[in-house]
């Protein structure tokens, strides 16, 4: 059965259709003790849509194509020509970027800013716009469900849309992607002997055998941190997922509490997720953002130290 909710689970009209018949479907498909589904809630999968060869398409993959393509097509539309007495959008986009570009300036420094700016910028826009996507009505509730023992559809089992950060995959991706590019500006900011004495070389004056006790605290201090390094990309990605998701599920629930008013409780907690996307998307740049900086300000000071005694 194909439905329409808004919002989620709330049942506004139908199409009576078949759902794919597969093993998997006929599974979730059974009621269980003749009234609800086995699922409920949002899915924690994304569910794939259709294929493209052999690259299954999901749900979550959808929303992502889509904002992205608005914002390319929304950014370039704008600012095409650009005038010294901006139009609104040309206006807006330029209050953005100036104001992402002044805020990491003062975070990172002008040097570190300049050469890191394309990917912090792209990394806030794309997650602020993606999160207050996936509050539009039809993101989440649109799709297959299944009936229950009266014939009553209450769940979407398969929804055509998904909010993109409420897939771990998302996240995981967008989190690795940092991790690559943090290990260049590493790289570059440091050389590779610099890089490793930052994670292991002993800080500090020391002499005789107080030195020799520092090195063996700071190699352990160091396989200490190269764990937290590695780590990163996980809780990066499942600080984002997790507050997403549980975004979407509080919405879901609060729509099923009473049905006949499923499209009035959840309005407040609509203004709630439009701040938790702003801040998760705040705060997903503003890690990253610290973790270039510890790594890269080394590299700085001694860049620094070297133009002094020349």
């Amino acid at each position: 059965m194909v439905a329409f909710f808004l919002p989620s689970s709330s049942l506004l009209f139908a199409q009576v259709a078949h759902e794919p018949t597969t093993a998997h479907s006929a599974a979730h498909s059974t009621p269980v003790h003749g009234t609800h589904a086995t699922e409920e809630g949002i899915p924690l999968f994304a569910k794939p849509i259709f294929s493209i060869g052999s690259l299954p398409v999901t749900n979550s993959m959808i929303v992502t194509w889509a904002v992205a393509l608005l914002l390319i097509v929304g950014s370039q539309l704008a600012m095409r020509r650009a005038r010294l007495v901006p139009s609104g959008a040309q206006n807006f986009w330029e209050f953005i970027v100036e104001g992402l570009h002044n805020f990491l300036g003062g975070v990172l420094g002008k040097e570190l800013a300049a050469k890191t700016f394309w990917f912090f910028a792209t990394i806030f826009i794309l997650i602020l716009a993606t999160n207050w996507f996936g509050l539009i009505p039809g993101v989440g509730t649109v799709g297959w469900g299944h009936p229950d023992a009266q014939g009553v559809l209450h769940h979407i089992s398969t929804p055509v849309l998904r909010g993109a950060n409420a897939d771990l995959n998302m996240t995981l991706a967008m989190s690795m992607i940092f991790f690559v590019c943090w290990v260049v500006w590493a790289l570059q900011a440091n050389g590779p002997g610099g890089f490793i004495m930052h994670l292991f070389g002993p800080k500090g004056a020391t002499q005789g055998l107080l030195k020799v006790l520092m090195v063996v605290v700071f190699i352990a201090a160091g396989l200490l941190e190269v764990v937290s390094i590695l780590f990163r990309p996980v809780s990066l990605s499942f600080r984002l997922f997790g507050n997403i998701y549980a975004g979407e599920n509080m919405l879901e629930s609060m729509a099923a509490i009473v049905p006949m008013l499923s499209g009035i409780i959840p309005i407040p907690f609509y203004f709630m997720e439009l701040m938790v996307g702003l801040v998760q998307a705040l705060v997903f740049m503003l890690l990253t953002a610290v973790f270039t900086l510890l790594i890269c300000s080394h590299g700085e000071d001694q860049h620094k130290d070297k133009d002094a005694h020349h």
